[in-house]
């Protein structure tokens, strides 16, 4: 059976837009996929290690394992049991605001422990970068105070869903679908508006995902 990995990015938990879209979509996915395994991240509960000094060491010395200090082992042990979870999921869900133009720290802080060489990519010999974390599915539904619709100049201001994807690409997960509920500080009403047409549109998707 699947493996959904959902990471939620929010502290605001069940009054977030992005939770309650993705809380629907993972509910009716659940309900389309009985028996699978679903992992649910609160990355603002999460106990994330930090990539201090003997991660980052460690990354340097991965390949000669020989070299690690026991500090650097402990770290590197830690950076690796994340990145296998992230790449033994078979579908993936981030429900994530938009903070000053881009994503929560703590989403950034879990994709700095990912994204590591060896684990989520690798380089080969001719020196292109190739993703590890293949076979994967998917789903952002981002959360945003204004609108930056494609083609616009507020497009320059979402450095949110582009980040995400060019990350997530980078790793090999390149089939990416967006929802956005936007705008959620127009007002109350068009910012229920916006989450319940993307809720309806999670369910739909929900059950060929």
């Amino acid at each position: 059976m699947p493996t959904l990995l959902y990471l939620q990015a929010s502290p605001r938990r069940e009054r977030s837009y992005s939770t309650q879209v993705a809380n629907t979509f993972v509910e009716a996915w659940q309900a389309a996929n009985p028996g699978a395994a679903i992992i649910v991240k609160n990355l603002f509960e999460e106990a994330l290690m930090p990539f201090d000094g003997h991660a980052l060491q460690a990354r340097y010395h991965a390949r000669q394992p020989e070299l690690l200090t026991p500090q650097e082992q402990e770290a590197w042990g830690q950076v690796a049991l994340l990145a296998e979870e992230f790449k033994a999921a078979d579908r993936l869900v981030i429900a994530s605001p938009m903070w000053n133009f881009m994503i929560p720290y703590r989403l950034k802080q879990y994709l700095d422990i990912i994204i590591q060489p060896g684990l989520t990519f690798t380089v080969t010999p001719d020196g292109q970068y190739q993703g590890l974390a293949t076979g994967t599915k998917a789903l952002c539904v981002l959360a945003r105070g204004g609108a930056y619709p494609a083609g616009t100049p507020a497009e320059a201001y979402d450095f949110q869903s582009k980040y995400l994807r060019f990350a997530l690409g980078f790793i090999g997960v390149t089939d990416v679908t967006t929802l956005f509920v936007e705008p959620t500080l127009a007002g109350k009403e068009q910012a229920e508006q916006a989450r319940d047409a993307m809720a309806a549109k999670a369910r739909e998707m929900a059950t060929t995902f």
